[in-house]
């Protein structure tokens, strides 16, 4: 490492943000790039640590010691190519990933870990100014044809990988714009979409073919799919919701799933027109979240740019200690306390242990949340729930956003036309070669493992990619 000792004579420092006051102004990403100075610094706390958890803490693997280094000796170039060799796509993941890695660096055990999500924005950022991000056009063509369905994070990734090698692909999208979840369930503030156009620009440049607006399973037929190609890959996602089953919940107006809300704006942001009639806001409403994860953060930033006058959060379970045991919690994901920028941006209350029990309205509109705080306790060996005794209380709702996660890909359609092998709801494939039950359809992301992160779903479509490849060529270069 090019300085030993730089976690001991610099702090760790972040990305600055705008004001909250500023910000929620507009749709748009609000953090502050560090200067090169500063990232040089944060890349020299890098410590030799000996071991690097980071390299475990991050699902692809990135190889972080090496580009922060890089960053330190001012090498940037070859920290963009060492942070491409692991990762297709980091300016995502810089953006919205949760950073697993800094909980597993050493330094995490003093609270002062690497700001490794930092570098790895600025890195590709920086890449993509200076002009160094290129399509990788492959020198010769294999002549076999790849589908692959689904163009979010899995299906980009695997796509990209597979067309490296000479493969002809065709990614199919059922939403009017490429993307998937990127798109359309991440809010603007967070990852501006220009980010997503330009890597479609470069797979285009690559010899990727892109199919909007085409529904497999439904427009078109998943067999036809199946005689057309060589190999079929399903990056479906999760994306069947998890209901609210309360009484009222189909009663009253204004009780709606929160990729509906997010979609909706993320569209308004782009140009389109959404239908009076259909428009889901929370302008001048008091706003009941109901989900205390990314999602449900997401939908306060985004009812609060809307106008809201009122936004509360309720989470079913207990508050989570501000700081954890790293005794015992390290170098794993630690369950602690997490307050976004969204929750700073003027939420009324956050809510915790607490269950929802029923809506109620007027004239057809919900006009009221009731919920009742509960308590956990673990009985022979599972946590059970149980209400509290008089401690019933009623929220003013005038629109209410489940934001309670995902139980599995959708069923209908697709899924149901191939007959694939289901396994606890999600598609089942084998865990090294992403293979269904059917033969030439592979499976990768949260279709396949479940609701996820962006970097575990980019994870699966660089693997499935590999397994695909070496079904058709009997043997793949792909890094796993």
């Amino acid at each position: 490492m090019g300085k030993p000792t730089g976690f001991m004579e610099l702090e760790r420092t972040e990305r600055h943000t705008a004001l909250p006051s500023d910000r929620v102004l507009h749709y748009r990403e609000f953090t502050l790039a560090p200067s090169d100075a500063e990232l040089a610094e944060q890349g020299s706390r890098c410590m030799d640590c000996g071991i690097p958890f980071c390299h475990q803490g991050c699902p692809v693997n990135n190889i972080i010691p090496d580009w922060n280094d890089g960053v330190y000796q001012g090498n940037w170039q070859q920290s963009l190519e060492i942070l491409h060799s692991t990762n297709n796509f980091p300016e995502f993941t810089g953006r919205i990933c949760p950073a697993p890695c800094e909980a597993a660096c050493t330094l995490y055990l003093q609270d002062q870990p690497v700001a490794i999500k930092s570098i790895e924005c600025a890195i590709i950022d920086k890449g993509w100014e200076m002009g160094w991000v290129k399509p990788q056009i492959p020198e010769q063509r294999t002549g076999k044809r790849v589908a692959v369905i689904g163009s979010g994070p899995a299906g980009l990734a695997c796509a990209q990988q597979l067309a490296r090698v000479g493969h002809e692909i065709v990614v199919y999208e059922k939403n009017d714009r490429i993307g998937g979840l990127l798109r359309y369930g991440i809010p603007d503030f967070k990852m501006e979409k220009n980010h997503i156009d330009r890597r479609i620009a470069q797979m285009q440049a690559e010899g990727v073919s892109f199919r909007p607006n085409s529904h497999i399973g439904a427009d078109i037929s998943a067999q036809k799919i199946l005689a057309d190609y060589d190999a079929v890959v399903l990056a479906v996602g999760s994306e069947q919701p998890r209901d609210l089953d309360v009484e009222g919940r189909n009663d009253f107006t204004g009780v709606h799933f929160a990729m509906d809300f997010l979609r909706q704006q993320n569209k308004r942001n782009a140009g389109d027109i959404i239908a009076e009639d259909s428009a889901i806001t929370a302008t001048g409403k008091h706003v009941v979240v109901i989900g205390g994860g990314d999602t449900g953060s997401d939908c306060i930033g985004t009812s609060i740019r809307q106008g809201a006058a009122s936004v509360v959060q309720l989470e079913i379970m207990p508050q989570p200690p501000e700081k954890e045991n790293k005794s015992l919690t390290w170098p794993l994901w630690p369950n602690k306390l997490r307050t976004t920028s969204s929750h700073n941006e003027g939420i009324k209350k956050r809510y915790w242990s607490v269950n929802t029990k029923s809506v109620t309205g007027k004239e057809g509109k919900i006009t009221h949340l009731n919920a009742v705080e509960v308590e956990w306790k673990q009985e022979n060996g599972q946590w059970k729930m149980s209400e509290k005794p008089d401690s019933a209380f009623t929220l003013d709702a005038d629109i209410v956003l489940i934001a309670t996660g995902f139980v599995h890909p959708v069923h209908e359609g697709l899924l149901q036309e191939l007959g694939v092998e289901l396994e606890r709801n999600n598609i089942k494939a084998t865990d090294k070669q992403y293979r269904t039950s059917i033969d030439k359809v592979f499976a990768a992301g949260d279709g396949r493992r479940g609701q996820s992160l962006v970097v575990w779903a980019i994870r699966e479509g660089r693997q499935a990619a590999r397994a695909v490849d070496e079904f058709l060529m009997g043997t793949s270069e792909l890094p796993r």
